[in-house]
């Protein structure tokens, strides 16, 4: 067996956990208060229905005294099967290799399903998250963030969604410090497809951690959930872009409550991936314009290395442009140029990668 030498080593004990994980009605709170009064999960299920029922409903003590469901034998088979392959690992609430950040959260999981380097789960950490749907400038400075912090041996944790998830990983993968991914899925599963081979590489070089059973697909409500992880897993938490009703906003709200750094990037006030992030830093969110904001916002000794200075190639057509958004028109009145040579020019500057081409006919710079 290739799990981390614990409490879930043998098959009985990782029966126990199993068994408690798919109790109806026990959620991570009332099995870590199960756990915390009678002990490990053999000594809850020897426990009276009486003793029970002063810690849980009755509902849920009469669950814990019957003979374990079929769900439980079958996860079982499955999950030590799953433990056979190199690299694979399980976790619970009483193994020493549990990461602590995540003990201090309110609910933390009972299990954790494990491919790839565990021990990065209990490393300092930055989590990267943003929009699915980001613009090229902001999953460049997802990557580069990523990279910078990362090179520092911060690790990056994300959650393996497209866009800025994506290139958080790919950027925390260039450095020292790794990725690891947090998902909504069984861990034996892949969600997004288009994320397979990312998912493959953050597992030999990384860490993928998931909360959920085996087999467990993609579901909406699962996604919302496993972002406490992605917050309680790390030290800070920057949010690259996002919309005004984002996701990143409910994971940003939840490192707050757990007591983690909240760090946003801004962007043009025209642009509607930076009204999140202006409104994390209205309510307190740190505003960083570079990796090196944030690593002075957590104290991390050592700063990154230093990147040579890029030469600036400034054009006409980008000095008209400057960093908001603009419209063909605009970019034609304040350039001077034709419309047909400035749409050629434009042209260029996109696939050169400078400018980017954003919906409703919009143009923004990329560097």
């Amino acid at each position: 067996m290739h799990a981390i030498a614990t409490a879930a080593d043998t098959a009985t004990d990782l029966a126990g956990w199993l068994r408690l994980q798919h109790l109806p009605g026990v959620g991570p709170v009332a099995a870590r208060a199960l756990l915390a009064r009678f002990g490990l999960p053999p000594q809850i299920f020897a426990t009276s229905f009486e003793a029970l029922r002063e810690v849980v409903p009755a509902s849920v003590a009469r669950a814990i005294v019957q003979p374990p469901k079929p769900v439980a034998n079958s996860q079982l088979a499955l999950t030590l099967q799953w433990l056979e392959r190199p690299g694979n690992a399980v976790l619970t609430l009483a193994d020493a290799a549990y990461p602590p950040l995540l003990l201090e959260i309110a609910d933390p999981p009972l299990l954790l399903y494990v491919r790839g380097r565990a021990e990065l789960l209990s490393r300092p950490g930055v989590a990267i998250i943003g929009s699915r749907n980001a613009s090229a400038q902001g999953m460049q400075n997802a990557a580069a963030f990523a990279q910078a912090l990362s090179a520092a041996g911060l690790t990056i944790i994300s959650g393996l969604a497209l866009g800025i998830d994506t290139h958080a990983h790919e950027g925390g993968l260039r450095g020292e410090g790794a990725t690891v991914a947090v998902i909504g899925t069984g861990a034996d599963l892949v969600y997004p497809r288009r994320n397979l081979d990312l998912a493959q590489r953050i597992a030999e070089q990384g860490c993928i951690v998931s909360e959920y059973a085996l087999g467990l697909p993609a579901m909406p409500g699962n996604f919302p959930r496993r972002n406490r992880l992605i917050s309680g897993l790390a030290r800070g938490v920057l949010v690259i872009e996002a919309a005004a009703q984002s996701g990143s906003l409910i994971t940003a709200r939840l490192a707050g409550e757990q007591g983690r750094d909240v760090y946003a990037l801004p962007g043009s006030i025209h642009a509607t991936l930076a009204k999140g992030c202006h409104a994390l830093i209205k309510q307190g969110a740190k505003l960083v314009e570079s990796a090196d904001d944030v690593l002075q916002e957590l104290q991390w000794l050592g700063g990154i290395p230093s990147a040579p200075a890029a030469v600036e190639d400034e054009t006409p057509l980008l000095a008209a442009l400057g960093h908001d958004p603009l419209d063909a028109d605009t970019l034609a009145a304040r350039s001077g140029l034709a419309m047909g040579v400035l749409m050629a020019e434009l042209l260029a500057l996109e696939l050169a990668g400078r400018v980017e081409r954003l919906p409703g006919g919009l143009f923004q710079r990329c560097k």
